[in-house]
């Protein structure tokens, strides 16, 4: 999400080396096949990356225009991988679902031809698992107990947790946590949300928010998630979320293999909104895209992309879906 190059400048440079040395060599060159003059450069074949490509449900009209099954054809027409698909307390994906309802997802998606790539959720902010209030707490546990078991019934292995919060800035209401409350009760509710997460095989990804104040570094990331001993406590790790002051390519070698899932999320330093409205369509921010994935490589790394976007298109809502796709495809090297 920070791309700084300058690439008008180096083509201008090449242009120029073009010229010239097509001068020198005018007269013969005039009279060569178009692909032996000197000077036509071949264009560069892009690195081929062998990540999967996905995208998340919010990219969607979901629930207002758009079905369930219809974002999941459209996700595999665009030439998508896999879906990731979010539980709310009023859609498909609720506390009021059942395992037979999961079960009937799953295989629409089987039939679809598409992958669900996981499972994630706002719910985390409403009832944070660190907040002062112990109902809150209390709900946001249940929830994510619950979900833990619809990314099973999904047969879906990954499960996105906001592990807690210091503060909240969108959250008027929110009592501030003081850093150590935060990081003990993190710990204590992820520590009781893992028994039945090994049991189900599915991995409590913890991704890094940034704007909540808690684990603001990778190495805050890697003590608490190898805390656990866990191999089903891993690292959902969001490229766009730390892109105000840091660097995702700066945290993928320091994550390694702890990144079990990805958020691409699209963002630009070159405004100073610090809302959703920060993030951008993929291409159109400001992230060393070839950095990121170039890093994502030298870990290991052959999961999904999810390109996670939050305004769906308000007019032909499809098209984001298929330009997303289309630069996904660029960025991977498939086209």
């Amino acid at each position: 999400m920070s791309s700084n190059n300058h690439p008008l400048s180096r083509r201008q440079l090449m242009s120029y080396a073009a010229f010239a040395t097509g001068a020198i060599t005018a007269g013969a060159a005039s009279k060569a096949p178009a692909a032996m003059q000197v000077g036509a450069a071949a264009p560069q074949a892009s690195k081929r990356f062998s990540m999967k490509k996905s995208i998340n449900q919010w990219a969607f009209p979901y629930p207002e225009r758009m079905s369930l099954e219809r974002c999941l054809k459209l996700a595999k027409d665009a030439g998508f991988d896999g879906i990731e698909l979010n539980y709310d307390l009023e859609n498909d994906l609720s506390p009021k679902s059942s395992t037979a309802d999961y079960v009937k997802i799953r295989r629409m998606a089987e039939d679809i031809g598409i992958a669900i790539s996981g499972l994630c959720s706002f719910l985390f902010w409403p009832y944070p698992l660190t907040s002062n209030d112990p109902t809150e707490r209390a709900r946001g546990l249940e929830l994510a107990g619950l979900m833990t078991r619809a990314a099973h019934d999904l047969g879906v292995e990954n499960l996105l947790v906001v592990p807690g919060a210091v503060h909240m800035p969108w959250r008027e209401d929110h009592d501030p946590t003081p850093n150590d409350v935060c990081l003990r009760r993190a710990k204590e509710a992820v520590g009781k949300l893992l028994p039945d997460a090994e049991k189900l095989g599915v991995y409590l990804n913890m991704e890094n928010i940034f704007f909540n104040g808690f684990l603001l570094s990778p190495f805050e990331m890697v003590d608490f998630v190898d805390g656990f001993g866990s191999e089903h406590v891993q690292v959902h790790f969001d490229t766009g979320n730390i892109m105000e002051y840091q660097f995702p390519e700066h945290w993928i070698p320091i994550l390694g293999k702890r990144i079990k899932n990805v958020h691409l999320k699209e963002f630009t330093k070159k405004g100073s909104d610090h809302s959703l409205e920060a993030f951008r369509p993929l291409l159109d921010g400001t992230t060393n895209w070839p950095e990121v994935l170039s890093a994502f490589e030298a870990a290991g790394y052959t999961g999904y992309l999810t390109f996670e976007y939050f305004h769906p298109y308000l007019h032909h809502p499809e098209a984001l879906i298929y330009q997303t796709s289309d630069s996904l495809d660029r960025m991977l090297g498939r086209k």
